[in-house]
């Protein structure tokens, strides 16, 4: 089976030298190349990629918010992070945010093919970079809150019930009820009264970002 691969990064050379890459492999077919993860949104549905190779810091709708959307729509969609940057927070908050894997831009040619071979099984890739990053964040913490994840606490903090969530942000009342069970599983929090109280002792219903209090 062919692989219907899309490349969102707007360096217009490093997304022609990807496609170059990929292209001489006969089992993967770029579909497309953009520039900005709005793009992506805009023609999820038409191309109906396997898998978006995607840059994380872009202009308009970056890669990480972009990433969340996708899979919202498309959750088979296989996102892999193409990167520059290397350290800890970059490396985890892609995951965090449904990336199924990590590559960084100076990998070799077939590190790419592999990292698109790997997702595609449904396994996560981290290339060795990556993985030497994420060690050190990645024991005995809870994984963070998305963005996403973020908004929608807010809107159930100001006592909206799933369908209102789903409404307000133009996402399915389903997506509503992922969403909030992630929340209370990461926050360790089985009430809507509890999310409620944590929210006002984060200052989440002033607007302020939300983060894991230690336990």
């Amino acid at each position: 089976m062919t692989i219907r691969v899309v490349i969102v990064d707007d360096h217009p050379l490093v997304a022609e030298g990807i496609e170059a890459i990929l292209d001489s492999y006969d089992d993967i077919t770029v579909i497309a190349t953009l520039g900005d993860g709005q793009q992506m949104i805009d023609r999820l549905d038409e191309l109906s990629p396997d898998v978006i190779v995607m840059d994380l810091n872009m202009p308009g709708l970056g890669g990480l918010s972009a990433t969340e959307m996708i899979l919202e729509q498309r959750p088979d969609t296989r996102v892999l992070v193409l990167s520059m940057h290397d350290t800890p927070e970059y490396v985890s908050t892609a995951l965090s945010h449904g990336a199924s894997g990590y590559v960084l831009k100076d990998v070799p040619t077939e590190e790419i093919k592999e990292a698109i071979d790997t997702v595609m099984r449904g396994e996560r890739y981290l290339c060795t970079g990556a993985e030497g990053a994420l060690t050190p964040i990645n024991t005995g913490g809870r994984d963070p809150l998305t963005t996403r994840e973020q908004t929608v606490l807010l809107q159930l903090a100001q006592g909206k019930s799933n369908k209102e969530v789903a409404l307000a942000l133009d996402i399915s009342v389903r997506t509503v009820e992922t969403h909030r069970k992630n929340i209370k599983r990461k926050l360790d929090i089985a009430t809507t009264a509890g999310l409620t109280r944590y929210a006002m002792e984060h200052g989440v219903l002033q607007g302020t970002n939300v983060t894991l209090s230690p336990r």
